[in-house]
């Protein structure tokens, strides 16, 4: 057997040391750890090899290059309680057959048919704000995108549900948090709160996808949309069969939760970053004024370059998806290092994304990184908020449309202005997210 070698990291001084700093502040650790020119670092972490891997190159090695050596890993066991085996939590083989039944719903020609409806829910929202209301930026968001989702993927409305399926998203959320403590699993079916509280918020999700199940099989309609092409699909490359109504489930779910949640984020941040930068902000209402009042389609596009940059510069600085972790299925070398099985490898977008000798001044928001040479000459994994390798997200361009469409609507009529003195934290999660909220002023637009 190969000699085991260890990379450089952080010492301990009591047991469960780094466990316990993860949990608490999953940032502000990973961050302090991937300070310096040191590509691994290594710590112990419950007892298993753990390392983050911090240059764009192990992190291709490890996504693309090797990926069949990988499994996403049991962190993903509370995820799959939520999302069950979708497209975010599968493993090959399911994963391979999952991604080809559903790839046609995100068909380049499929994704512009959504444009219209993406447009429309936009201005629908920017129409009921008033001039100098406060309002939290992120439900009100998650309102739009989850409308969004619901109409394009599964041709349903589910807009009048959104209060009451955000509290349950947010309730499975908090169970995840939770799941990097040892033991937890051993709580799962005891009578404690949480777990109640857990089981209604799945069991809410589930009424809603199986509803939507149900009436699609009745009628037998072909709607064009995600769920009709799910019930209809037939694995023509495998075993010519198609899916049961657990698996629908499972990837409606994957794709409606994952669908609004990411892209919700990611305008969040960009609201706020605007909010921080009146020169790039200037500049962005110059380009939707081009539109000469136009409410902006997906053929509009093309004329929102900067508009683009601002989503691309966002993601960067807050990717939705921060951390992804990876588990080697037997020993294998990363980097120059022996990783032994049972290992645990990070891999931070928020960290990679703010590495300095591809993002000079890498803390200041500057959409004009995305052109040009200094576009060119990065690394493939230096950015990677979709992730990467056979497991891309699949919906990585529908979300770039949706969230370009979204952003000028809205920007072409309203301002939104930071409510003086609030504390803009970050709460690292499944996502990340403001911790305390967004509450922005509306200003109309001159």
């Amino acid at each position: 057997m190969a000699t085991i070698t260890y990379p450089e990291g952080p010492k301990t001084s009591y047991p469960l040391q780094h466990l316990l700093a993860l949990a608490k502040d999953p940032i502000g650790f990973i961050s302090r750890q991937s300070q310096g020119n040191r590509k691994i670092i290594y710590f112990p972490m419950g007892g298993r090899p753990t390392y983050i891997l911090n240059h764009p190159d192990l992190v291709q090695e490890v996504l693309a290059t090797q990926h069949q050596n990988f499994t996403k890993g049991s962190g993903l066991i509370r995820l799959k309680q939520i999302l069950g085996d979708g497209l975010i939590t599968s493993e090959d083989p399911l994963h391979l057959r999952q991604r080809r039944l559903s790839q046609p719903a995100f068909h380049r020609q499929r994704i512009a048919a959504y444009g219209a409806v993406m447009s429309d829910y936009a201005y629908q929202a920017r129409e009921r704000w008033k001039e100098g209301e406060t309002i939290d930026i992120e439900p009100e968001t998650a309102r739009i995108t989850m409308a969004i989702v619901g109409k394009t993927l599964l041709n349903a409305d589910v807009e009048g549900e959104a209060h009451e399926i955000a509290e349950a998203v947010d309730t499975m959320r908090e169970r995840f948090h939770i799941a990097v403590f040892p033991g937890m699993q051993l709580l799962d079916k005891l009578p404690l709160p949480h777990n109640f509280r857990f089981n209604k918020a799945r069991q809410r999700l589930n009424d809603t996808i199986y509803r939507m199940i149900a009436e699609r099989r009745t009628s037998g309609a072909d709607r064009g949309d995600l769920l009709s092409m799910l019930i209809l699909a037939r694995d023509t490359e495998g075993d010519q069969g198609g899916m049961t109504d657990l698996q629908v489930r499972d990837e409606a779910m994957t794709i409606f939760l994952a669908g609004y949640e990411t892209i919700t984020n990611t305008l969040t941040w960009t609201w706020y970053l605007l909010s921080q930068h009146p020169d790039i902000e200037a500049k962005f209402h110059a380009e939707l004024d081009g539109l000469n009042g136009k409410v902006p389609a997906m053929e509009d596009l093309a004329r929102l370059p900067y508009t683009q940059k601002i989503l691309t510069e966002a993601m960067r600085l807050y990717p939705a998806a921060w951390m992804i972790a990876r588990e080697p299925l037997e020993e294998c070398q990363v980097g120059g290092y022996t990783i032994p099985a049972n290992s645990i490898l990070f891999m931070c977008p928020y960290t990679i994304h703010r590495l300095p000798e591809y993002y000079p001044d890498p803390e200041k928001f500057d959409p004009e990184r995305w052109e040009g040479k200094a576009k060119d000459s990065r690394p493939r994994f230096a950015y990677f908020p979709f992730g990467g390798g056979p497991r891309q997200c699949i919906g990585e361009p529908y979300a770039l449309m949706e969230g370009a469409l979204i952003l000028a609507t809205i920007a072409q009529k309203w301002k939104l202005r930071m409510v003086e003195g609030h504390p803009v934290t970050i709460q690292a999660n499944v996502t990340i997210r403001p911790k305390y909220g967004m509450p922005m002023v509306l200003e109309k637009r001159a």
